[in-house]
């Protein structure tokens, strides 16, 4: 589903990505664990076009960004791709980012009828069926304002599955909440994983990351520096590194 290929990435004369290699299957569900400014988020941005990239290629079920010094790149040709994978890839972030001055409804509805052209009766079909999904129909006609951080989140969360993706890059979506409402976010997150979703997520709740996925991977610096099951990695990491990060949550 998801292939990335010696990607090279810098910021400014910083380099981040050294030549990362990773795959992700279909229906396969890979946390992405790390200490911050390991670059968990940089690589979700990337696979999102969101952020580029100098060398390498990123192939998305068949669409391919390459790195700005690729001879295969293309600016015209990227714009183009990028947006075939946003279709695909619907990415949830650590801000929440919905439309302050729209109701719930509306900040759902908004893409599908805008981008993919349905009609705003059916739009507002789906919308209602994802509100319930994550527990939120009764906010249907509420503002963000009116809304905790935690429902702000499962709304974001609707938002994206609105546009059908074929996967889905969670960016640490816990993080900008407080203790008692990260739950209710993880268990959407679980319930969207159980049904088959390809997913990436990058988190710092470790028992989360444990419980939910097939694959762990251990950032540093930009490198991976540990691979494997969750069992593997919380159960018994060979690497240094990933032994000290990982005592400092698991007990």
């Amino acid at each position: 589903m998801i292939e990335i290929s010696n990607l090279f990435k810098q910021h400014g004369q910083q380099p981040l990505f050294n030549g990362l290699n990773l795959e992700v299957e279909k229906g396969s569900v890979v946390a992405v664990i790390g200490p911050s400014g390991s670059g968990k988020s940089t690589l979700l941005r990337c696979i999102n076009g969101l952020e580029y990239f100098q060398k390498g290629c990123i192939s998305v079920d068949g669409q391919k960004l390459y790195g700005v010094n690729e001879q295969s790149y293309n600016k015209a040709g990227e714009d183009y791709t990028v947006k075939n994978i946003r279709r695909r890839i619907g990415m949830v972030f650590q801000q929440f980012n919905l439309f302050p001055h729209m109701t719930v409804l509306n900040n759902i509805t908004e893409a599908p009828v805008c981008v993919m052209g349905i009609s705003r009766a059916e739009a507002e079909a789906v919308a209602i069926s994802l509100l319930q999904k994550v527990h939120l129909e009764e906010k249907a006609q509420s503002y963000p304002a009116q809304l905790s951080g935690g429902e702000q989140q499962r709304v974001a969360i609707a938002r994206a599955l609105a546009m059908k993706p074929e996967a889905m890059l969670f960016d640490e979506p816990t993080s900008s909440l407080d203790p008692e409402m990260i739950e209710e976010v993880l268990l959407v997150v679980k319930d969207l994983v159980s049904e088959g979703m390809t997913t990436m997520i990058a988190t710092h709740e470790m028992g989360f990351a444990r419980d939910v996925s097939t694959h762990v991977i251990f950032l540093e610096k930009g490198n991976i520096v540990e691979r494997g099951s969750p069992k593997k990695i919380f159960s018994n990491p060979k690497n240094k590194r990933t032994k000290m990060f990982l005592s400092r949550f698991m007990k």
